[in-house]
């Protein structure tokens, strides 16, 4: 049996399409000014005619590429996404099929943005078990489909993209990655990030079209819940390993907000120089910012202790300390 599971490769995906602080202003009363200064985000990629699957397909086929792993070799696919192609069958599925995965289990989480930490947590289990061999993790997310392209409070935020990582069960110590996670859910605030709200059925009538709500946010509250609550989750799985802040190499966070990463860092006591970003050009990418951070800085940062932390609608927090 396998006790030890590493990340072979990783890869991220974005669309062609720019645009920029100064095209959304022409859509709703905002400014490239207010834009980077409540958020430090300059541009994001916007997928067109290009749905959630594609970007994860784009991904897995650069992972396989990278690990040198066959796509029959795949035993595991798990897509992490709030705007799948469907709400069945799984994105993942489609994802198998794409690349030819005949012989892969395939589904998909949703955890908002801290899928990619609960994915990647759970797919570090199945190989740890050892009936499983290669494992790929995808988040992906077509957030423009979802949103109210007039509302500057979410729209101005969010881009599309994708970013995974090829997990493999070894037998070797060496070359271990996963050294702990904690993983957490608070219902009481689900309110606070919504997507896709699906009213119940009121009445049985024969013109009845199901119909589905954008994408809502309570900016503050959001503010509020990463800048105070995950920087206390970081330091309490680092004392668990005898380990502080200091020790850590990169914190490789929830591309949600740059303002809020600067929080993190300042209430850590750390650097920023220690938090890997993205969102300047990508935007809030929902649960693919974490691996697409994950796949810039990866190739430079062999052997360093890191923690991933991704926090999103649930509201559903993780972080993941893994050794590059």
């Amino acid at each position: 049996m396998s006790n030890y599971v590493t990340i072979a490769a990783s890869a991220k995906y974005v669309p062609e399409r720019v645009v920029t602080n100064d095209e959304l202003s022409q859509l709703m009363p905002t400014s490239d000014e207010w834009i980077q200064s409540h958020t430090g985000i300059k541009t994001r990629h916007i997928a067109i005619d290009e749905n959630t699957s594609v970007l994860a397909s784009k991904v897995a086929t650069e992972l396989l590429a990278k690990s040198g792993v066959a796509a029959s070799e795949i035993d595991l696919i798990i897509v992490s996404t709030i705007t799948p192609d469907y709400l069945t069958p799984a994105t993942a599925c489609l994802v198998q099929e794409q690349i030819g995965a005949t012989n892969a289990m395939a589904f998909d989480i949703s955890a908002a943005c801290a899928g990619f930490i609960f994915a990647a947590d759970t797919a570090e289990k199945f190989l740890r078990q050892g009936k499983f061999k290669h494992a790929i993790v995808i988040s992906a997310e077509t957030n423009s489909k979802m949103l109210d392209w007039q509302d500057r409070t979410t729209a101005v935020f969010f881009g599309d993209g994708a970013g995974g990582a090829l997990l493999s069960a070894s037998d070797e110590a060496s070359a271990e990655s996963f050294i702990d996670s904690r993983l957490q859910t608070d219902g009481s605030r689900h309110e606070a990030i919504m997507s896709g709200a699906v009213a119940p059925l009121t009445a049985i009538e024969a013109d009845h079209t199901p119909t589905i709500a954008p994408f809502t946010m309570q900016g503050r509250a959001v503010f509020d819940f990463a800048t105070k609550t995950v920087p206390v989750q970081i330091q309490t799985l680092l004392a668990a390993n005898n380990l502080t802040a200091d020790d850590v190499d990169l914190f490789i966070c929830h591309q949600a907000n740059l303002r809020i990463i600067e929080k993190i860092a300042a209430a850590l006591k750390q650097p920023m120089s220690k938090f890997p970003t993205n969102v300047e050009r990508y935007g809030n990418t929902s649960s693919a910012g974490v691996p697409m951070a994950l796949a810039e800085v990866q190739p430079q940062a062999h052997g360093k202790l890191a923690v991933l932390s991704g926090f999103g609608g649930g509201l559903a927090y993780g972080s993941l300390l893994i050794r590059l």
